[in-house]
């Protein structure tokens, strides 16, 4: 039995686990009392770990000590060094006005005792103010390890923390991609035939202005007493958490640009509309989590530079653009079929040359995994374009991942502080892991998986999708041991890795009450707290995917009609909506769906949040994953109304409709 098809199972292994867990568990404790600050404050302000009252054009922080205040995201905040440099610059600003102002108030002293301190001071930090709140381990609500576990649903949750003021309005659930002004020059060429000889060839450069007014995160609170006012903005302030400011992942794939490098994406002029259509409508909602942990990475990080440097990938996002343009504005015209086949022809014709010549390894990998993973966002289940199988292009993935050595570079990474792993890889990752349990297969990467999860390592999963990755290094061994159990596993084993499997679930749960609403009072989104909150979400998912493997499972007993009720509320925390994020929950979604019996609260639950997703549930993944359910629904409540519990599954469904989706 290989390695890769074998899920682990030994002693030594699990205890490594344990300690590996409560050590995380630590660490998360120790990451809870970090400081915590405005996402949509400016980047001065933030650099100096301090409040930002928004003012424009300048801040108060930063027009009282001369800054330069940067709302726009500065050269210098991607660059580590530069930031360090920029904060020497700014340190030695605010000494020569503290001293300056300490020589003024000199002279001064005595003049006024009642007069209260400005409100333009600098609010507590983290540094100066600990909420003092502290987490235990305690038994978690969704212990669910056993299979005779009491799934009851328990109390409704309060969403918003006890010991803040409730919220003066109903929070508008803003998408955490409300990014900062960006311009992209987009340079178009036309030429001119006469009698099909070419003439003129004309370049244009015109500039593509993305502005979205940042939303207000402060309103009048209504106290007479400043005093009060200060304490509750700064209390306020300890509650809020900061997307992450280093960069996430090893965005390498293109080099490095200079400082005052201005992006310029080259496309035809009969595609300078596909192109700003991608920009506008395509690439806000392609990596929403990423957006949420670190605004504006997606875009400046990932698609930009992609854009202009990767002829396939451009190629592949204008294919995408056009197909979003057919299926959100209906049009039936020939022109957008051919704009869409004329664009997959490119890009394809463009990845086969690459494979060929063997070259271009990590740009080929790149276009390759956004032709898998960019149709997730598009299309409809029924819109009747030909295309290769995204396991097909995935085959390709597998060999240029092992040319670029990119598994020995996650796994050289265990115990890293502050790993940066390859973006492609982590993307390869959640494509690999969720699409095995597409197809009944062992994942590809499972050895990689299996020495992250024993070393309690990251791949950046969490940061990328949502969900913590011990979570999704699990999905990986109950896809492997699916595999096994496809292959005849023996019954005795195939229970015995059922139970081992399901204690190291429960390794992974949080302490009670660790899921609470992911905004705050007004409005603000907590990153972490996301996370946590679809980490639940997945993690109920992964057990009802390890429970159906039990021999004789039976959808209609309590122990999975529980399991789905506990999913259920676990989904009363996630931001519903066309801004919320339903769309990165697909595959819980559909685990936990194909098994809902008829009177389930699942059923009604997704309904609504459906209706609350509007034009774009029928969209994408979202939208494919809607029309599977139903159809399975169709078919297994028919048989319980014959009185029998048979049951189909909505992978043998998809292979009735000749479907072959990407779930994620």
């Amino acid at each position: 039995m290989s390695s890769s098809s074998a899920p682990i199972s030994t002693t030594k292994q699990s205890s490594t686990m344990v300690g590996t867990t409560s050590a995380a568990h630590a660490a998360k404790q120790a990451a809870a009392k970090m400081h915590r600050r405005s996402r949509t404050g400016c980047f001065t302000c933030r650099l100096r770990r301090k409040k930002c009252d928004e003012g424009k054009v300048s801040c108060r922080a930063c027009k009282h000590l001369g800054l330069k205040c940067e709302y726009k995201r500065p050269m210098w905040w991607s660059n580590n060094e530069q930031r360090r440099n920029q904060k020497e610059v700014i340190k030695n600003i605010i000494k020569r006005t503290k001293l300056s102002e300490k020589t003024a108030q000199g002279g001064a002293m005595g003049t006024s005792t009642s007069t209260p301190p400005s409100l333009c001071h600098s609010m507590q930090t983290a540094d100066t103010f600990s909420d003092g709140i502290s987490c235990t381990r305690a038994p978690s609500v969704d212990s669910q390890n056993s299979l005779d576990y009491n799934f009851n649903p328990t109390a409704t949750p309060d969403f918003f923390n006890a010991s803040m003021p409730p919220p003066m309005f109903t929070p508008s659930f803003a998408h955490p991609g409300h990014f900062a002004p960006y311009e992209i020059d987009i340079k178009t060429e036309s030429q001119m035939f006469i009698n099909d000889i070419p003439t003129r060839r004309d370049s244009t450069i015109s500039t593509y202005s993305h502005y979205q007014t940042p939303p207000a995160v402060g309103h009048v609170y209504p106290t007479d007493s400043w005093i009060q006012q200060d304490y509750f903005e700064s209390r306020r302030e300890s509650f809020t958490e900061e997307p992450l400011d280093l960069p996430i992942f090893d965005y390498t794939t293109h080099g490095a640009f200079s400082p005052s490098h201005q992006p310029t994406v080259q496309v035809d002029e009969c595609d300078q509309h596909l192109l700003s259509h991608f920009l506008e409508n395509v690439m806000p909602s392609v990596y929403p989590v990423l957006e949420t942990n670190q605004p504006g990475a997606a875009r400046g990080d990932v698609i930009i530079p992609a854009l202009e440097s990767n002829k396939a990938y451009l190629h592949c996002c204008m294919s995408v653009s056009a197909l979003h343009m057919k299926t959100t504005q209906g049009l039936q015209a020939e022109q957008i079929d051919h704009d869409i086949y004329r664009h997959r022809y490119n890009t394809v014709q463009q990845l086969t040359k690459s494979l060929l010549d063997d070259c271009d390894h990590a740009q080929t990998l790149e276009a390759t995994l956004g032709m898998i993973f960019f149709p997730c966002s598009v299309g409809r289940f029924d819109d009747g374009m030909v295309d290769i199988p995204w396991h097909q292009h995935f085959q390709a993935v597998q060999s240029l991942v092992h040319k670029l050595e990119l598994p020995a570079q996650m796994v050289a990474m265990n115990g890293q502080a502050t790993p940066q792993p390859p973006f492609n890889m982590t993307l390869a990752s959640w494509i690999d892991i969720l699409g095995a349990t597409m197809l009944g297969r062992t994942p590809s990467f499972a050895d990689t998986y299996r020495e992250k999860l024993i070393a309690d390592a990251s791949s950046g999963l969490a940061e990328l999708m949502g969900c913590e990755d011990r979570i999704m290094y699990l999905i990986s061994e109950i896809a492997c041991l699916e595999a096994l159990k496809n292959e005849n596993m023996d019954m005795v084993q195939l229970c015995a890795h059922i139970k081992l499997l399901g204690e190291q679930i429960s390794l992974t749960e949080p302490p009670h009450g660790s899921l609470n609403s992911a905004y705050t009072s007004t409005g603000e989104i907590l990153p972490r707290q996301l996370r946590r909150n679809m980490t639940a979400v997945y993690r109920l998912a992964a057990r009802i995917y390890l429970c159906s493997l039990v021999p004789d499972f039976d959808r209609t007993s309590p122990t999975f009609v529980n399991l789905v009720s506990a999913l259920c509320k676990a989904m009363e925390y996630i931001p519903a909506g066309p801004e919320g994020f339903d769309r990165s929950l697909v595959w819980p979604l559909l685990v936990a769906g194909s098994i809902s019996v008829p009177q389930s609260g699942f059923r009604t639950m997704f309904s609504e949040r459906s209706a609350l997703l509007g034009e774009a549930a029928n969209f994408g993944s979202y939208g494919r994953v809607k029309e599977l359910l139903s159809e399975v629904w169709r078919v297994n409540d028919d048989n319980l109304a014959k009185g029998t519990t048979q049951s189909v599954h909505w992978r043998d469904m998809m292979l009735q409709k000749g479907w072959d989706f990407l779930l994620i």
